[in-house]
């Protein structure tokens, strides 16, 4: 079967191997020179289903209000008048419920742990290098009331027999001892050792060529511009370099998914978050991190690959903007330096901006349409990289016509229901004509 990929970036790859693997004749096509030169370049790197969660939930109104009110703040809203913000803002806030969360986080957790499985049994299989770690994530907390607020995290995670692990001042220096010199800014720990991290640009470019060696051909520098239906059917998609025909479509272009499916009618809740990073040269090993560490204050992830640190954060909406804000950077900075001040050498450190495709809810979109030969692959957040090997078997695994080995109820489009009016595409959105690399933002 003759399968087209839109999108190179952690998600597109995925899906365009476990296609090939599966001994489809595959084509991906994006804008840019080479797989993951966007969302998927240079994120935090974890891979972290135990932490997969959605962001709407109980009580975060109020505290978005307090994010956005910090000096170093996780929260940025620029002023817009832009519909698609605002519709998708009140579409997360009607998610910030205790059922909605719980709902949304299972939903989650489900994909998150099976693509963490999948990613171990790839590695096996192929021998795929990427500075990978299998480690753990450590989520600090400086104040007892963020400690305490994670029995409801807790209950999902035995729920689906995640392990985890609630750690003193001393439990958590044994896992991280980089933090020996700064235990005394935090009251305690959540230690989920399933989790994993790695570089996300290494993977995808490393599983870009696996995918060629199984006979996927990709297609850069080719803008696209639209699709092309009748009926119940894509018969192609206009590109820079005309039109190119399949059996089958997937749509893996991250935030800019909703502006290529609108004419079709397709209204997904897709939004742009802008993420941050930098990536720091580690001076001192012994006083860098082993794995992740997430300061629950910031919302900011510190996170070892190999002998850089990389760390990332901020969610900032500001449509499909990429400048870079020295704001931003300073925060990032500052988190790094206070929780491994010997670590590395901030002063060196690479600054990079990229957009995670947010839905309301939390929960990517996979699976098929209404289009009988459409599919669609977007919407992973800052879980794009988590969730990636996992996605890229369902998603052959459903073009192939064979049963996927989770359920995939509440992962398509369907949940958001049908013929619900159509999201207008922020003005500042760049033309079709460039829409290329695809999703996988922060882990």
């Amino acid at each position: 079967m003759r399968v087209l990929v839109l999108g190179s970036g952690v998600i597109g790859t995925s899906v365009a191997y476990y296609l090939a693997r599966s001994g489809h004749e595959v084509t991906v096509v994006d804008r840019q020179p080479g797989p993951a030169l966007e969302t998927s370049f240079a994120n935090a790197g974890e891979v972290s289903p135990g932490y997969s969660s959605p962001w709407a939930g109980p009580g975060v109104p109020l505290k978005a209000i307090k994010w956005l009110l910090m000096h170093h703040r996780p929260l940025v809203i620029k002023p817009s008048l832009d519909p698609a913000l605002w519709r998708w803002m009140l579409a997360m806030l009607r998610n910030c419920t205790e059922d909605a969360y719980r709902l949304n986080k299972s939903r989650m957790v489900r994909l998150a742990e099976y693509s963490r499985d999948c990613l171990r049994a790839l590695r096996e299989e192929t021998g795929i290098r990427y500075d990978e770690r299998a480690q753990g994530t450590l989520q600090l907390f400086r104040t007892q009331k963020q400690l305490d607020a994670t029995a409801s995290d807790i209950e999902i995670l035995k729920q689906y027999g995640v392990p985890f692990e609630l750690l003193d001042r001393a439990g958590f220096v044994q896992a991280e001892p980089g933090l020996a010199d700064t235990q005394h800014k935090f009251v305690g720990a959540l230690r989920l050792p399933g989790d994993e991290t790695g570089d996300c640009f290494k993977f995808t470019q490393a599983l870009a060529r696996m995918a060629e060696g199984h006979g996927a051909q990709f297609r850069f520098g080719v803008g696209i511009r639209g699709l092309e239906r009748i009926g119940r059917r894509i018969t192609g998609v206009h590109t820079d370099a005309g039109v190119l025909r399949a059996d089958r479509y997937v749509v893996a272009l991250g935030s800019y998914s909703p502006a290529l499916l609108a004419p079709l009618g397709l209204d997904i809740p897709v939004y742009p978050v802008k993420g941050y990073s930098i990536t720091v040269p580690i001076t001192d090993a012994g006083g860098a991190p082993e794995s992740t560490v997430m300061d629950e204050t910031h919302k900011v992830a510190v996170t070892r690959l190999g002998e850089r640190i990389r760390v990332g954060g901020t969610a900032q909406l500001s449509g499909f903007d990429l400048g870079l804000a020295e704001a931003r950077r300073r925060t990032l900075e500052f988190v790094v330096s206070d929780l491994f001040p010997r670590g590395g050498d901030v002063a060196r450190a690479e600054f990079w901006t990229g957009l995670r495709p947010m839905t309301p809810d939390g929960t990517p979109i996979v699976g098929g349409t209404d289009i009988d030969n459409l599919f669609l692959s977007t919407g992973h957040g800052t879980l794009g990289w988590t969730m990636a090997a996992g996605t890229g078997r369902v998603m052959a695994d459903l073009i192939s016509e064979r049963e996927p080995e989770i359920s995939m109820d509440g992962l398509s489009v369907a949940r958001y229901g049908r013929g619900r009016k159509q999201m207008h595409v922020p003005a500042a959105q760049p033309a079709l004509a460039r829409a290329g690399t695809a999703a996988g933002h922060e882990r």
